[in-house]
């Protein structure tokens, strides 16, 4: 028995799923509690088989998960007020928020600080923080695309025209026909290594547009341990 991770795009976004193959003869998609998606195939069933089965059957497939959505737990909303935690690059942070008129936001020592005119003012200081995060987003994000670039052997040939950066709902990052890289905001909440994942797989989209077969290949051979990431990226920002 073996086990395989993919998914497909529907919609403004994607299903996730695990393929599970084993000594039978034929393919069964199952919805589990947890909202996971499980695909339990022959051994030789090729992968564009699998991806179009599931893209059929992708509305029934939601309609299961918005089932067991209503029985899971919610994450309390962020209310920006100091003590709260707050994700940076994987790890967890202190939200500090003291009077001040300069309206900053900094890292120092576990915390980060926001120096407000009115810390009272949660409002405010979500601003302040947001803004923060898309300026260390725009920073980061272009310093790992460099690195990440050079997974490819003819980088260059995979280099976007342009980075752009905004709050998805239903995405991690997405690449144009015109070779536009666009990313959302809130990977910068992200460990390295599932934001390096999310960049190098959107690179991968320049060569070949479509999650089929032939993409996948290419990921695997670019970024081998792709699924780990995937999972942590998933994990950490659930």
């Amino acid at each position: 028995m073996t086990r395989e991770q993919y998914y497909v795009q529907y919609g403004a976004g994607s299903i996730d799923f695990a393929v599970v193959r084993r000594d039978r003869k034929t393919l069964e998609i199952a919805v589990e509690p947890d909202a996971r998606v499980m695909i339990s195939a022959p051994f030789d069933t090729p992968l564009d088989r699998i991806l179009e089965r599931v893209r059929r059957r992708a509305a029934w497939i939601q309609r299961q998960q918005r089932f067991f959505a209503q029985y899971a737990p919610r994450t309390p909303e962020r209310q920006f007020i100091s003590g709260e935690t707050h994700l940076y690059l994987g790890r967890q942070y202190r939200l500090k928020v003291v009077p001040n008129g300069v309206g900053t936001v900094k890292l120092i020592r576990g915390f980060i600080v926001v120096e407000s005119q009115k810390p009272d003012c949660s409002e405010i200081t979500r601003d302040l923080v947001e803004q923060w995060y898309k300026r260390r987003a725009f920073v980061k994000f272009s310093e790992r695309l460099e690195l990440n670039l050079l997974r490819f052997p003819d980088s260059e040939s995979f280099r976007p025209h342009k980075i752009m950066i905004r709050s998805l709902r239903q995405r991690w990052g997405s690449m144009s026909p015109s070779t536009g890289l666009l990313l959302n905001r809130r990977l910068i909440q992200a460990p390295l290594d599932a934001i390096d994942y999310v960049i190098t797989h959107e690179l991968c989209h320049i060569a070949e547009p479509q999650h089929n077969s032939t993409f996948f290949q290419l990921l695997s051979r670019i970024l081998p341990d792709w699924q780990r990431r995937k999972e942590r990226l998933e994990r950490v920002m659930a």
